[in-house]
């Protein structure tokens, strides 16, 4: 009896740590569109056995080459036709690093397959490509993440640990975001993302897309999904021998029943920057970077100065780490939280209101 149950035992742990093992095998990584700057952040990464690369996709395979050279892998990888890649690799999933109007395509290859996608933020150029892709990532059940630098920021999550779980501020009455540079052709970026960051058909705009979204994404999670009541915006041109056809500064009002929030976004800042002021009935916070906070409350009466880093807080700092563990269910998609589908429909809700709001010279109400 006993030999009987150890045998049993035995199977039943030799099951386990193979299911466990398939767990953790690499997950099937491809790559659609290369244009994009920011295309070092997955072909760059650190090799850290979560994923393994089965294809890159691009139609400019002049630039595709360089980047194999660049970083080093074989030209059987490299695919000029995406189905093809999709078909031939056959990927778990696969993230989109060129046009922001190529994301619709990217999920409408993606989605049927069962393939999951993250893209770079925004979502999409519109909210007509945003609830399509929303409703194939419904359809076909698969996930479909979106990507921003301040969801890796651990002063982002502290506040809105402060907001939510502490209830520093109290309720929020304003929240002020600030992102943008120099300009993109001024900071070097190349010709091949110019090419498209500038167009206002493939990027759907000028700075208001390029960077209204950090501030749409983070005031979205901060009120945990509510409904806008109206977006007002004004875009200008400040160097339009540089950006003839986008605007390259924008000023978002987004206001809510509560609570209003100020995106602005340029491609006119001195200096890079990413931050964002909550203020609430009773406090105020101040994330002025990824790691530098400064907040006053009912008993903080002077302005408190912090310094907040990664193993502070629960904060994935590389998006492909929280991807590969979305995709293994180590961890749900929090509703409305920085890189979910829900949150980032919204987004490209506001950002579109925004745009028309500009062009109009009116605000734009949400049903």
């Amino acid at each position: 009896m006993n030999r009987k149950w150890n045998k049993s035992l035995l199977l039943l742990l030799a099951v386990l740590l193979s299911l466990s093992t398939r767990a953790q095998e690499p997950i099937k990584l491809a790559v659609a569109g290369v244009t994009h700057g920011h295309i070092s952040f997955i072909l760059g990464r650190p090799d850290k056995g979560d994923f393994q690369l089965v294809g890159v996709c691009d139609s400019n395979q002049e630039l595709v080459q360089k980047l194999a050279t660049q970083y080093d892998f074989s030209d059987h990888l490299i695919y000029a036709d995406l189905e093809k890649m999709l078909e031939e690799t056959k990927p778990q999933a696969v993230v989109a690093f060129g046009s922001i109007y190529d994301h619709l395509a990217v999920v409408e290859a993606c989605a049927p397959r069962g393939i999951h996608v993250m893209v770079e933020k925004p979502l999409a150029v519109s909210k007509e490509h945003a609830h399509r892709m929303a409703d194939l990532a419904q359809k076909y059940q698969i996930h479909l993440l979106t990507n921003y630098e301040t969801s890796w920021y651990p002063t982002t999550t502290y506040s809105f640990d402060l907001v939510h779980q502490q209830d520093f501020v109290g309720p929020i009455r304003k929240v002020v975001v600030h992102d943008g540079h120099q300009g993109p052709q001024e900071i070097g970026c190349d010709p091949y993302f110019l090419e498209w960051l500038t167009d206002p058909v493939l990027n759907g705009g000028g700075a208001l897309i390029d960077f209204g979204c950090y501030g749409a994404n983070l005031m979205t999670a901060l009120t945990k999904g509510e409904k806008p009541l109206s977006v007002s915006a004004v875009t200008r041109q400040f160097k339009p021998e540089i950006y003839p056809e986008v605007d390259d500064d924008a000023t978002i009002i987004v206001s809510y029943p509560g609570s209003q929030c100020i995106i602005q976004a340029s491609w006119n800042w001195p200096f890079n920057r990413k931050d964002m002021e909550i203020y609430g009935v009773s406090g105020y916070i101040k994330a002025d970077n990824n790691q530098d906070m400064r907040i006053r409350g009912k008993d903080i009466q002077q302005e408190k100065k912090l310094k907040v880093l990664a193993e502070d807080v629960d904060v994935y700092t590389d998006p492909f780490d929280y991807f590969s563990d979305v995709i293994h269910g180590k961890i749900d998609v929090e509703p409305f939280g920085v890189y979910s589908l829900e949150n980032n429909v919204r987004v490209v809700e506001i950002l579109d209101a925004a745009r028309t709001s500009a062009k109009k010279g009116k605000a734009i109400y949400f049903d």
